[in-house]
């Protein structure tokens, strides 16, 4: 089965339904209908896996693992530090840094 752009933007669930009937699919572009894509069924054993992420630096602190007490509330002074206006270090836009004081 052939189907342009135009009809696989309005029926991309149906095309993809037909490929994994395993009907061969092919997109087609432009007035000459040149074939540019064969939708093709993936093997779920080729899939890629997602992987797992790590917590990062401070997984061993705050982790599942941890003693960190996730329902204690924010500190008056851990939120100021959150909140503190951002300043700058530079004088204009034109990448001019600031003279030290």
């Amino acid at each position: 089965m052939e189907a342009t752009m135009h009809e696989a933007k309005t029926n991309l669930s149906k095309l993809v339904a037909r490929a994994r009937a395993g009907e061969e699919v092919i997109l087609t572009t432009g007035k000459a209908r040149t074939p540019v894509i064969r939708f093709t069924v993936i093997d779920p054993a080729e899939a890629i896996a997602p992987k797992l992420r790590p917590l990062g630096i401070f997984a061993d602190e705050m982790g599942p693992d941890s003693d960190y007490d996730w329902s204690e509330p924010t500190s008056e002074e851990e939120l100021a530090l959150w909140e503190a206006p951002i300043v700058s270090t530079w004088k204009n836009n034109q990448g001019d840094p600031k003279d030290p004081e």
